[in-house]
């Protein structure tokens, strides 16, 4: 942990950064506020002569897409706007279709690039159409949620959701920069704020007690914004980076970044992705505490740890128990139908993310379906 260090950097005004040790595939996420207004310098300097397509959605062009299409007409870079609907509902084929269709309407050509400006769906959407069109366009990753900015935007998974699960059809591919503005935080819902806290807290629970222990310390100034905030992105992004450096097409290390996944994705696909009644990063702090909960259960991990995390998520206004979610919930055998499809499962044996205590999560592979179902169901007795 560096949290002095990136602080300092922050007050001087220039952005951090974290660099994606890739190869030739290498790329910087840059971290501060004002980058929106710098995207067409910046994207020029790293994509000189390309045109470019923005994908963003009704809400997030409301407040950025202006700043953003007066930074590329001042750098000289062309572009075409393609809208998408909000939520979670617009990662799906039909739309995919019509934005590969819309890139191609604007005649991209493969040197050309695409531009994600909004949260994870359009992170995710936007880059499985770069992956896709001409057999693969770069692109440019400006997350303008926490969560995105955190997690989604970093590592190159691109995706959509279909009947079977979330995620499931998609592809690797790493963006060429990634401009995370804190600035775009400020006009963030609270609610989606602490969803994407989430995803930071969990950087902590699978491998830095100490990162842990700071957000403990510090959670009320990174939701007040400012130099906690950024600090609290940054070492998010570093922690993310030498796990996808080490791994980049997840066969190995890169599986713990999935703590509290394989349950939250689960609860996604039973409310059927309705952001009124979970959003991704809620589902992801129910599932964490599910996670300590599941290894508490198999001796694995001591109760303290597991009451800890759930008193943290709670203190911040996160759900951390199924019954937090509104609405009917389906027998655990619902559960273990999808979670058979998820995509860490190999050869059928489920795989999860468990953990020996705060800081020290490990994989599971081949977890037993009869404890996982007992654990489930008393898990889904105990709603009130």
């Amino acid at each position: 942990m560096t949290h002095q260090t990136a602080t300092a950097e922050t007050e001087t005004g220039a952005p951090l950064r974290v660099p994606v040790a890739l190869g030739e595939r290498s790329y910087d996420i840059l971290i501060g506020r004002g980058l929106v207004e710098d995207a067409g310098a910046r994207i020029a300097e790293r994509l000189p002569r390309s045109r470019v397509a923005i994908v963003s959605d009704e809400t997030v062009a409301t407040h950025h897409l202006e700043r953003l299409q007066a930074s590329l007409e001042a750098a000289g870079v062309g572009f075409a706007t393609i809208l998408l609907p909000p939520g979670e509902a617009s990662k799906r084929f039909s739309v995919y279709e019509t934005v590969c269709d819309r890139v191609l309407e604007a005649r991209l050509e493969r040197n050309d690039a695409i531009v994600a400006l909004g949260g994870g769906v359009v992170g995710d959407l936007a880059g499985f159409v770069a992956a896709s069109v001409r057999r693969g366009m770069p692109f440019v990753q400006m997350p303008t949620t926490l969560l995105s900015q955190v997690d989604s935007s970093v590592g190159g998974k691109t995706g959509i959701n279909v009947r079977h699960g979330k995620n499931l059809i998609g592809a690797f591919h790493q963006p060429a920069l990634v401009l995370a503005d804190t600035a775009t935080l400020d006009t963030l819902p609270l609610r989606e704020f602490r969803a994407g806290y989430a995803e930071t807290v969990k950087y902590g629970l699978l491998g830095d007690a100490s990162f842990f222990a700071w957000l403990e310390e510090n959670h009320a100034a990174v939701f007040a914004g400012g130099a906690e905030r950024e600090e609290a992105i940054a070492v998010s992004c570093r922690a993310k980076a030498a796990i996808v450096a080490e791994d980049e097409f997840e066969t190995g290390a890169r599986a713990l970044l999935n703590l509290g996944h394989t349950f939250g994705h689960a609860l996604e696909a039973i409310v059927a992705y309705d952001g009124t009644r979970l959003v991704h990063g809620e589902g992801v702090a129910i599932g964490m505490r599910l996670a300590f909960d599941f290894s508490v259960r198999l001796g694995l991990c001591p109760p303290q740890d597991r009451d800890r995390v759930a008193a943290h998520l709670a203190s911040v206004g996160l759900p951390t128990h199924i019954s937090d979610i509104p609405g009917q919930m389906p027998p655990a055998e619902s559960f273990l139908d999808i979670m058979a499809q998820d995509k860490k499962v190999s050869r059928g044996a489920l795989t999860f993310i468990l953990v020996r205590g705060i800081g020290d999560a490990f994989i599971e592979r081949g977890v037993d379906p009869a404890a996982l179902r007992d654990f489930l169901t008393d898990e889904l007795a105990s709603r009130s």
